[in-house]
């Protein structure tokens, strides 16, 4: 029987899928607890009694009883997000297991956690538990990708030679998205790509000035979030032989240089100044994952969590 770990989740799904690539990674199963700060003021009040260890579940709601949780039952707790943070650190203390998170705890202790994956993105500082990673946390499911793949395949009997395949996401607090840049974008795109397959799809944070802007190019596959909710990403990635993703969607960055066989090129929609989203293409850019199709390998991160954590 493989080792269990308990992963917290707040209910963001870029958080969990997160924490399950961690599980998955470490080579455990999981049980899933979905939490929340018990009041309004209660994060808050975390970071003041976390200053002073004081870690209670008091402050936190579960969605199941803590009675019910064995720790003879899990390895370790992990989370991901700062939803998630303070609850790792009191759930792990009262089970008397170790604590796992991913993402940069900023504002919390930071020795009081076992292990802390953190982007290199976030600038964390040198610690024995501190494990930085070059981008979030992807874990290849061949299962997965094969059945995408056959899904994608049933929906379309196109052309595969070569496919440049675009994965747009939208605009956020660094990053604008204008038609007019898009424009520029895609005309550049489609004049260095000629006579190959070109394949699109956009995301629910998409404006629907872009996605009508989409539609005037010729696509030969284009999957639009306000029409369609169907998901060809986790196909793209497999598939494409060159895969452009806006600059400011760090997940789909993320899993387009740790799996698949692609080139992987940005679109650069990030503001003018130093922000975390540029100094991640940076990075990227500069280990050869973003203009080239080398692929994260988080074998040796993974292998000092594990021991970290005694898994």
């Amino acid at each position: 029987m493989s080792a269990r770990v308990l992963v917290l989740t707040d209910g963001k799904a870029g958080h969990e899928n997160q924490s399950k690539a961690f599980a998955r990674a470490l080579g455990c199963d999981f049980d899933l607890l979905p939490v929340r700060f018990r009041f309004a003021g209660a994060k808050a009040l975390s970071y003041l009694l976390d200053r002073f260890g004081v870690r209670t579940t008091r402050l936190l709601s579960f969605a199941r009883p803590l009675a019910d949780l064995h720790a003879a039952s899990y390895r370790a707790v992990l989370g991901t997000g700062s939803g998630t943070f303070y609850a790792v650190k009191a759930l792990a203390r009262k089970l008397g297991l170790p604590s796992g998170v991913v993402l940069y705890p900023r504002g919390y202790a930071l020795k009081s956690f076992t292990c802390i994956l953190a982007p290199q993105f976030d600038n964390p500082p040198a610690a024995a538990n501190i494990v930085p990673v070059p981008a979030n946390v992807v874990v290849t499911d061949d299962a997965r990708q094969a059945a995408a793949v056959a899904s994608f395949k049933a929906r379309f009997d196109g052309d595969f030679r070569d496919p440049v395949a675009v994965v747009i996401n939208g605009p956020n607090k660094c990053s604008t998205m204008t038609a007019r840049w898009m424009a520029r974008e895609l005309d550049a795109l489609f004049a260095e790509t000629p006579g190959r397959p070109h394949w699109v799809t956009t995301s629910r944070r998409t404006p629907a000035e872009i996605e009508a802007l989409l539609a005037r190019y010729p696509w030969d596959y284009a999957l639009y979030y306000s029409k369609d909710r169907y998901n060809p990403i986790p196909a793209f990635v497999s598939l494409a032989k060159t895969l452009y993703v806006t600059a400011e969607s760090t997940g789909m960055i993320s899993e387009a240089c740790s799996t698949g066989a692609a080139e992987v090129r940005v679109l650069d929609n990030l503001d003018a100044g130093p922000n975390k989203f540029r100094r991640f293409v940076d990075g990227l850019t500069a280990g050869g994952y973003v203009d080239g199709s080398r692929k994260i390998d988080l074998s040796g991160p993974i292998a000092a969590a594990r021991r970290l954590m005694g898994i």
